[in-house]
């Protein structure tokens, strides 16, 4: 796919499509994950054997926003991160690339979003401290020190040890590298992602 011509938030939704089109071949229905009362989501679209959720990715409608992030950081952020982190609504998605699995992080609604953005400050804030480069998560690794990074002042994405400077570069940027990604779907459907 050409990336220049298509935004990032197009990618972004791509992508989780073509993950739930995999898992509904899959498993014949929309992907499960475990059902919490209290942690509702624009996402879930019905029961499933009591205990879980059918969901599917929803566009978040411009709602969600940085500025609060950048006003208490005094920084401003690659617009990347932005668009990646408000542009839907979903689960964490499974997915593999050369280097391995992974998962990339999505808020699951309004609170998971503020809960979100305070890790972010709270790397921003390390980052700053150990006085390295300004980077942002999106994705975690199989490898559970290790972490998916956008570099803030270029928007090349990174993987890095956590508490560590970046040190493998594996695109020029989050959309570049989402076309790289290929769907990682559970053995079976009770291994899904089921927690929040």
């Amino acid at each position: 796919m050409k990336i220049s011509n298509v935004s990032l938030s197009d990618v972004i939704w791509r992508f989780s499509q073509d993950y739930v089109q995999a898992y509904q071949q899959k498993f014949q229905h929309l992907p499960i994950t475990q059902q919490d009362k209290n942690w509702l989501s624009p996402c879930e679209q019905s029961v499933h054997q009591e205990n879980y959720s059918l969901w599917q990715p929803v566009k978040a409608d411009n709602e969600l926003t940085f500025d609060n992030v950048e006003s208490a950081l005094e920084a401003t952020l690659h617009s990347d991160i932005k668009t990646y982190f408000t542009s839907i609504y979903c689960d964490s998605i499974d997915a593999s690339c050369e280097e391995g699995n992974l998962s990339l992080l999505f808020a699951w609604n309004k609170d998971d979003f503020a809960r979100l953005q305070e890790n972010i400050i709270g790397h921003i804030l390390m980052k700053g401290k150990l006085k390295q480069k300004l980077t942002v998560f999106f994705a975690v690794t199989d490898n559970e020190d290790h972490i998916i990074s956008v570099d803030n002042e270029s928007g090349e994405v990174w993987v890095e040890k956590v508490g560590c400077e970046a040190h493998k570069k594996l695109a020029d940027s989050i959309a570049e590298f989402i076309t790289q990604l290929s769907p990682n779907l559970p053995p079976n459907e009770a291994e899904g992602p089921q927690t929040k």
